[in-house]
């Protein structure tokens, strides 16, 4: 059996790995946002690609070490946790898995592509982000795990970068199509996706 001197230090180890990982991808994306670098998006198959789904991958399988390991750690009230955190971590995260199935596999992950401006992505120009931002609080909630809340707060921080990376690229691949796009889609939500959903 594990005593709780071995789970405690996996915790560390994963949490430790996670933000590494994390903030490494933060980094980038950041440096990318201000034209520092050019790490996200890639474009194509090349090391930056590589680097940052590798560096995503540990991050995830930390994150769920993290909350299985410390699962109740931060003492909120179970009931109402379980019940929030999930009203929030459902439909955020089916809202992020069905607007990557909308947009394709291969722009999901930041390589060349279409402009995708239909299905989801008439309602925001980057409804995958929104989700993830949805859930990653919903997650919180479910894990319950004050760890868990240091990790997915800097996940939130990157996925609120990650617009301001790829919007001189898509303006460099898109011209004017990605031009008219911003002028009728907002880049998370607001008055215009109210006005889209009304107009169905």
């Amino acid at each position: 059996m594990i005593g709780s001197s071995s789970l405690e230090s996996l915790s560390t180890v994963a949490f430790a790995v996670g933000t590494g990982a994390l903030l490494t991808n933060f980094a980038g994306a950041l440096a990318s946002a201000f034209g520092v670098a050019d790490y996200w998006p890639p474009g194509e198959q090349d090391w930056r690609f590589y680097a940052q789904w590798t560096l995503s991958q540990v991050f995830t399988a930390s994150l769920l070490v993290v909350a299985l390991v410390d699962w109740n750690g931060l003492g909120l009230p179970r009931t109402p946790s379980l019940l929030v955190g999930s009203a929030l971590f459902v439909p955020g995260f089916a809202v992020a898995i069905a607007s990557g199935f909308d947009l394709g596999a291969e722009e999901t992950a930041g390589l060349t592509g279409e402009l995708r401006t239909g299905g989801w992505y008439r309602y925001s120009r980057n409804p995958q982000y929104v989700g993830y931002v949805v859930a990653s609080v919903g997650f919180v909630l479910l894990a319950n795990s004050a760890l868990v809340a240091v990790l997915c707060a800097i996940y939130v921080g990157w996925w609120l970068t990650l617009p301001f990376a790829e919007e001189p690229w898509l303006r460099e691949q898109y011209g004017e199509a990605y031009e008219r796009y911003v002028e009728r889609a907002p880049r998370f939500v607001g008055l215009r996706t109210v006005k889209a959903v009304r107009t169905e």
